[in-house]
């Protein structure tokens, strides 16, 4: 593994991105923009929280399959409710 790249570097990550969602709630702009933003960075934390603290690096492909599944699942259908109201 890159030593860079450890838990202590993930979780810098995610405490960064959680300061940029709230930087965007002071910024007055298309909230559907806004919303997508959003969700990027936030299917992005799930990603490194399944991969890194979950340890699901090294497990099978139906484990992956269904974990990142999830995640991919929920968040389009946050953009979709979202958009249909």
């Amino acid at each position: 593994m890159n030593k860079i790249y450890n838990i202590h570097t993930v979780w810098l990550m995610l405490v960064l991105l959680t300061l940029l969602t709230y930087g965007l709630s002071y910024i007055d702009a298309n909230d559907t923009v806004i919303m997508l933003i959003l969700m990027v960075v936030a299917l992005t934390k799930g990603v490194m929280i399944i991969r890194d603290y979950m340890e699901l690096k090294g497990v099978s492909l139906l484990w992956k399959i269904i974990m990142y599944g999830w995640i991919t699942v929920v968040s389009l259908a946050i953009v979709v409710a979202y958009l249909l109201v």
